[in-house]
This record gives C-alpha cells, sequence and structure tokens, in this order.
C-alpha cells in the first residue's frame, strides 16, 4: 500500500474524489446563475463600465468555466481566460463556449501554481478555489505577476477568522473544518503542499495578499450569502 494511503501521512490524491468536482460544478452553478452578474462583480470598484469597455480577464481554479461562460456571455467585448488541471473541467467548460457560440472564452491546462507574467490580464477572479492550492503562495504570486498596474484580484472564499475561537459560534463552522480535514488540506497535501485548508480564514487571507504584492486589500459581503467573503485587492 502506497504510505500516501497507509496512515503515514502523506495526504490523499484527487484521483481518490472522481465525483467531488462535478459535485461541485453542480453547487456552484446555482450560485453563480443567482449572484455573479448583478451582486459579485460589481463588488469591484469601476469593474462594470470597465467591462462594458472590454478588458482581459482570467479565472484561476475554473473548474467546469460556468462563471467564465456566464462572464464572457454577459460582455462581448472582454477576453476571459479559464486555468486549470482538470481535464473533464476544461472539456466542459469548452464544450458550454462552444455551444453559446462565445468566442471570447478560453481555456488552459495549467498547474496554476507555476502561473507567472507577463503582465496581461487588468482581473482575475478565484472563486473557493485558492484554499484548495497546494502552494496557494505562489498561486496568489502568479497571480499578482499576470496583473497589469492596477488591475484588481476578486477572490472568493469561505467566510470564516483564522483564529479557531472566533469561529465557535458559527453554526456551519464544524461542517467546513470537517471538510477542510477530509478534503482541502489531504489534497493539497498529497501534492506536497502546505495543507492551508478550508478554514484558512480572513486575517491569513490578507496576509497571504499582502505578502504576494497586493495593495488596498478588502473584505467584502454579499446579501443573503453567509458562507463567503469577497476579497478584493489591486496590483499596485
Amino acid at each position: 500500500m502506497s504510505s500516501r494511503l497507509s496512515g503515514k501521512g502523506g495526504g490523499v490524491p484527487y484521483s481518490r474524489f472522481p465525483r467531488f468536482q462535478n459535485l461541485m460544478a453542480e453547487l456552484s452553478a446555482d450560485v453563480f446563475d443567482a449572484t455573479l452578474l448583478e451582486s459579485t462583480l460589481p463588488l469591484v470598484p469601476g469593474l462594470s463600465e470597465r467591462l462594458t469597455d472590454g478588458i482581459d480577464a482570467a479565472d484561476v481554479g475554473c473548474g467546469s468555466g460556468h462563471a467564465i461562460a456566464l462572464m464572457a456571455e454577459a460582455f462581448p467585448k472582454n477576453r476571459f481566460t479559464g486555468f486549470d488541471f482538470f481535464d473533464e473541467g476544461l472539456a466542459a467548460g469548452r464544450a458550454e463556449a462552444a455551444s453559446k457560440g462565445l468566442s471570447n472564452a478560453t481555456f488552459e491546462a495549467k498547474d496554476v501554481a507555476t502561473l507567472s507574467g507577463p503582465a496581461r490580464f487588468d482581473l482575475v477572479t478565484a472563486f473557493d478555489s485558492i484554499h484548495d492550492q497546494a502552494r496557494p503562495d505562489r498561486v496568489l504570486a502568479g497571480i499578482a505577476e499576470m496583473l497589469r498596474p492596477g488591475g484588481s484580484i476578486l477572490c472568493v472564499d469561505i467566510a470564516a477568522s483564522s483564529n479557531l475561537e472566533e469561529n465557535l459560534d458559527n453554526p456551519v463552522a464544524p461542517m467546513f473544518y470537517s471538510g477542510s480535514a477530509m478534503h482541502c488540506m489531504t489534497v493539497s497535501l498529497a501534492l506536497g503542499g502546505i495543507g492551508l485548508g478550508t478554514m484558512w480564514g480572513e486575517q491569513k487571507a490578507h496576509e497571504m495578499m499582502r505578502e504576494a504584492g497586493f495593495t488596498s486589500i478588502q473584505t467584502a459581503r454579499v446579501e443573503g450569502d453567509f458562507f463567503n467573503n469577497y476579497y478584493i485587492a489591486t496590483k499596485g
């Protein structure tokens, strides 16, 4: 038996969770349909006007690409690129874009820990994907390199504190900690990562974004969504 599965540590790889990506795609699609265009994107100051004029945008850890399809359809002057290493999800994203005739949506198979410059994007989104990464520090640094000066990152992730004692009154915290231990942390460790986990929290998120080179980091919320924080930061 592999040491990764024999109780000697090392984590459990993504391949041992064959339905996870599909399940998450189904859950997130409903959220994107309900909130992405009308509630989430307007959180970034001035973004609505820039999207109307046309910018270059990327989605990191894009999964099945449904968010990209929604944005590309709503803002035809923009160019959207999705990055992920999940082949099945990328195929689904390409299929949806093709079915809608979206020539402004492309998808690239890539380990997002290897993202780097040159600066070519005005906006990068990351929807509940940073905490799963083996090296989230490298992912955030790569995103900063890819952004043009004044560009923004919109990072949506679990609403929590980085301090355990401050999550004790959160009724869904036990579920998030359980999911973190049973999936998010272990798949990171299986890739040789740091095991950040679902409950990295607001303080750690701000810290890691500052270290990656972002400035003016803010935390916003969307009415009715008590699961997520919406981190907005700019590249100086």
